[in-house]
């Protein structure tokens, strides 16, 4: 029998935090983040990373394992999510995934094989010296024609992702779409994917909030420390949350101005979120309000205790 596997998804803060304690709380479970920033000790605030307190003696994974000079790959992020689906199975506890990164939690539920090929150095030499001869538009051009949906999402400027893409179906017969999608049809899991939904206008003005008490809560002084330490560069400083205040401490923008456009870096992102989750997997969505959450969230229960009734340790 698969490892069952509940992944509660959406965009950020909906309340999938809360959720995901909720539904530990009635099946046993325990908690994976499956943020790509909270693996990284000291962007706390910034990440709205779960307060111990926030826990309710809840395990979670994934959270503080890495310094924020490290980098860190979806890859790596897959094997050790994987690890902790087993050994949470293998203690008869529900392994639950919470969070917003639609890639890292795809990855992990449909076993994406990141070097399912490896690399034909005679095919990339031959592409790169027409790469040199015709120009970068025409061998994006060669992309569209096999694989118009990756053409689509690879900008031509990436050129090591338009010639990786055109190397997989040289060699399997096979789009880098049809690939994925391959793989998504085929998981190790029975994955049960909870989406959480909340009308646009709510949302964002629930955004906006939290920055605000970010802010309060010294989300400036987190970064700062960051910055002075000399992490100006590296993958965690890129994140929503912190790369916006950067501008800032080189003296080139105002301080409002930083705020004003992480609210407006965390609304996109939001949306982004969301038509990934829509288009990538299959979630049992819910609409949610603030008035409507603890309502929603019994229905969810029950819903999941329905889903559940098969597998008699939950």
């Amino acid at each position: 029998m698969k490892i069952p596997v509940v992944a509660v998804v959406g965009p950020t803060a909906v309340g999938k935090t809360k959720l995901s304690i909720e539904i530990a709380k009635r099946f046993h479970g325990e908690v994976i983040s499956g943020d790509s920033m909270q693996i990284y000790k000291g962007l706390d605030i910034g990440t709205a990373k779960v307060k111990p307190e926030e826990m309710e003696g809840i395990p979670h994974y994934m959270i503080d394992i890495l310094e924020p000079s490290e980098s860190f790959s979806v890859a790596s992020f897959q094997l050790m999510v994987q690890n902790y689906i087993k050994d949470i199975n293998e203690r008869d506890k529900l392994p639950i995934i919470a969070g917003g990164t639609g890639l890292y939690i795809q990855s992990v539920l449909y076993d994406f094989q990141f070097s399912e090929e490896k690399r034909d150095e005679s095919f990339t030499e031959k592409l790169e010296e027409e790469l040199e001869e015709k120009g970068i538009d025409h061998i994006h051009r060669r992309l569209a024609k096999v694989d118009p949906e990756q053409a689509r999402k690879i900008h031509p400027n990436n050129v090591r992702r338009v010639i990786r893409a055109l190397e997989i179906y040289e060699k399997t017969g096979m789009t880098m779409s049809e690939l994925h999608e391959h793989q998504k049809q085929n998981s190790p899991y029975t994955p049960i994917l909870i989406g959480l939904q909340m009308e646009r206008e709510e949302l964002y003005n629930r955004i906006n909030r939290r920055v605000d008490s970010m802010m309060e809560e010294g989300l400036l002084q987190e970064v700062e420390r960051l910055y002075d330490q000399g992490l100006h560069n590296v993958q965690s400083m890129q994140g929503i949350g912190y790369k916006e205040f950067i501008p800032y401490f080189e003296g080139k923008i105002p301080l409002q101005e930083a705020v004003d456009t992480l609210k407006r870096n965390s609304r996109r992102y939001a949306k982004r979120q969301y038509t990934y989750f829509r288009n990538k997997m299959n979630i049992h969505w819910y609409p949610i309000s603030e008035q409507t959450a603890h309502k929603t969230f019994s229905t969810i229960l029950q819903d999941l205790e329905g889903l559940l009734g098969k597998i008699t340790k939950y």
